[in-house]
């Protein structure tokens, strides 16, 4: 697991999730833990590295 950073879409506020790097491709919707807005995460690993994130409100 990894730890990462970034801004809430909805408040802007910086938070941080959790990524398990073993799955290749992740895409889920988890609330904001300061502002319980829902956010969609997009994250792509190769070879085990941070390739791409993405947070993005819902539905947008």
């Amino acid at each position: 697991m990894e730890e990462h950073f970034f801004q809430c879409p909805y408040c802007w506020e910086e938070i941080s999730m959790l990524l398990d790097a073993s799955v290749r491709h992740q895409t889920y919707v988890e609330d904001c833990e300061v502002c319980c807005n829902p956010i969609e995460i997009t994250v792509y690993y190769e070879e085990g590295v941070l390739t791409e994130f993405s947070a993005q409100e819902l539905g947008q």
